[in-house]
């Protein structure tokens, strides 16, 4: 009896040590992923639909900060430039410093005389709503289109502008990952733009979003051990009593 009793405590302190290095460990998951989340990422609003389907109008985004000089061809970024109103904006980069852009080849786009992919144009939708003349990239800047170009206000409404409606590296301040509100998840890679070179990787959100979780799934699960335990130990309590009542 004293014996099966000394190994059931055993047992129990052995449970509650490791009930709390889970929730320890679970704290440090879960606080340390949003700290990671809110170091590396900033949310926006997207207050217009020139880039639908891909963001619609009022869905919240997660940015990752980044620096401009780390934007390739393909990203959807969020940039401020005051000659189209100083407020952040939200676009897809189509040609870098050096490439040579222009609209329409057989209804695309065409950068380096290379044409271009885009699935994630809308349904139907055409590449561009208007003629883009050849423009060449000045080093240093980037030509932007919203996906949903007869309603985007973008580098083709500043062709006239210096630059060609381009905007510099330096006006970027983050690369949009992912669709948080609605969930509609991380944005799907531009692989139409692989031919020419490189495109980004996405940022760690998924590894951000599994510490997060992981955290609060160790949290729960140690905390709920607890009262567990004590049920289960009442419930050998009373089989126990039982039997020594069918023996007496």
């Amino acid at each position: 009896m004293s014996g099966t009793r000394g190994t059931g405590e055993g047992h129990g302190r052995l449970g509650s040590t490791l009930s709390g290095l889970a929730v320890a460990l679970g704290c440090v998951l879960f606080l340390g992923g949003f700290a990671w989340g809110a170091i590396v990422y900033q949310p926006y609003t997207v207050p217009t639909d020139s880039m639908a389907p891909t963001i619609s109008s009022g869905d919240r985004v997660l940015a990752e900060r980044i620096d401009g000089a780390e934007v390739e061809r393909g990203d959807v970024v969020v940039f401020k430039q005051a000659s189209w109103g100083d407020l952040p904006m939200v676009k897809r980069v189509v040609a870098v410093g050096g490439d040579t852009v222009a609209c329409c080849t057989q209804d695309r786009l065409t950068v380096n005389g290379k044409k271009i992919e885009e699935p994630y144009l809308p349904e139907g939708g055409a590449a561009e709503s208007s003629t883009i003349p050849s423009i060449e990239v000045p080093e240093g800047r980037l030509f932007l289109l919203g996906d949903e170009r007869s309603g985007s206000l973008d580098s083709t409404a500043h062709l006239t502008e210096a630059g060609n409606g381009t905007v510099p590296r330096s006006a970027v301040n983050a690369r949009v990952d992912a669709v948080a509100w609605p969930m509609d998840g991380m944005l799907a890679r531009p692989t139409g733009f692989e031919t020419l070179g490189g495109i980004s990787e996405p940022g760690p959100l998924r590894l951000v979003l599994a510490a997060v979780v992981g955290g609060a799934v160790l949290v729960l699960g140690g905390a709920a051990y607890g009262p567990v335990a004590k049920r289960a130990g009442r419930r050998r309590g009373r089989a126990g009593a039982g039997e020594r009542a069918l023996a007496g």
